[in-house]
C-alpha cells in the first residue's frame, strides 16, 4: 500500500490558445510552471478530463511513477502524446491532437478553449539513437515526434521520412536536414488504420549499405508490427538499431503505449 507521504499531486497545465493546424489536427498551447513544462515531454503522459468537467478529480503520482487513482468515478483518462514544442522559460508547451474518433483525448481537444485544464503524470524520451542515416515512419499521430527528431538531427544526417496522412491538406511543414527526404503518403478516402501504405513503402526500400542506420516507427499498432518484422529480418536491425511503437490501435482508444 502507498503511504500518503509517498504521493505528490500531478502538474496541471492551463490552455491559453487553440489553433487548427490541418482539418484534423488541433494544436493546444498550455501554460504552467517552468518545472511542469520542462517535465511535459518530449513524450508525456497526459491526464484528460471529460470535456464538460471544470473541476476534475485528479489522481496522484507515487515516488515510483505509478499513477494512483482516486476512489470512485473520476472521469479522467490517461493518454500518451509527444509535445510538439516545450519552452520552460515562457512556461509554454504545445501538444497536437488528432481529431480521429470520439476517444477522450480527441473529444477534449475538440472542445478545449482558454482556461481548460490538462494534467501531466510523467514523461519520457523518444528512444532515439543518433545515427548518420535515419528512417522515420509514421502517420499524423506521430508527426510531433517526427518533427522534433528532424529538427534536432545533426545537419549532416541523411535518410528518409515516410508519413501517411489523409491527403495534401493534412501535410505539415517540417524542418529537416538537407540530406533527409520527406515522402508524404496519401490514403485518400480510406479510414485511418485501414491501409498498408506505410508497410508497403518500407517493404519497397532497399536498406542503405555502409551506413549507421537507425529506424524510428510510430503509427497504428498492426502496421508497426509488420514494419518491425521487416526491419528486424530484411534490414537486419537489432534492438539498438530501431524503435517501433504502436501509437494507437484501430477500433480502440489506447492508454499510454510502451
Amino acid at each position: 500500500m502507498t503511504a500518503p507521504g509517498d504521493l505528490r499531486n500531478v502538474d496541471v497545465l492551463t490552455v491559453v490558445s487553440v489553433a487548427s493546424v490541418t482539418p484534423t489536427v488541433r494544436r493546444v498551447t498550455l501554460t504552467g510552471s517552468p518545472e511542469a513544462v520542462a517535465a511535459a515531454g518530449p513524450t508525456v503522459n497526459v491526464l484528460v478530463p471529460r470535456a464538460d468537467d471544470a473541476a476534475p478529480r485528479w489522481p496522484q503520482v507515487a515516488r515510483d511513477g505509478r499513477v494512483v487513482w482516486p476512489a470512485g468515478s473520476h472521469g479522467v483518462a490517461l493518454r500518451s502524446y509527444t509535445a510538439r514544442r516545450q519552452d520552460p522559460e515562457r512556461g509554454e508547451v504545445e501538444i497536437d491532437f488528432v481529431l480521429h474518433g470520439d476517444g477522450p483525448a480527441a473529444s477534449w481537444a475538440a472542445a478545449a478553449g482558454p482556461g481548460a485544464l490538462l494534467g501531466v503524470a510523467g514523461s519520457g524520451d523518444l528512444a532515439l539513437r543518433p545515427a548518420s542515416w535515419l528512417l522515420l515512419v509514421g502517420d499524423e499521430t506521430s508527426l510531433p515526434a517526427i518533427s522534433r527528431i528532424l529538427a534536432e538531427a545533426e545537419p549532416t544526417t541523411t535518410g528518409l521520412a515516410l508519413v501517411e496522412v489523409a491527403g495534401p491538406e493534412e501535410e505539415q511543414p517540417l524542418v529537416t536536414p538537407p540530406g533527409v527526404t520527406v515522402r508524404w503518403l496519401h490514403r485518400g478516402g480510406t479510414p485511418p488504420g485501414e491501409t498498408t501504405l506505410l508497410v508497403d513503402a518500407v517493404a519497397a526500400l532497399e536498406p542503405p549499405t555502409g551506413e549507421d542506420v537507425f529506424a524510428w516507427v510510430g503509427a497504428e499498432s498492426a502496421a508497426v508490427r509488420a514494419i518491425r518484422t521487416d526491419l528486424r529480418s530484411r534490414w537486419g536491425l537489432g534492438r539498438a538499431g530501431h524503435h517501433a511503437i504502436g501509437y494507437w490501435r484501430r477500433g480502440r482508444a489506447m492508454a499510454p503505449a510502451g
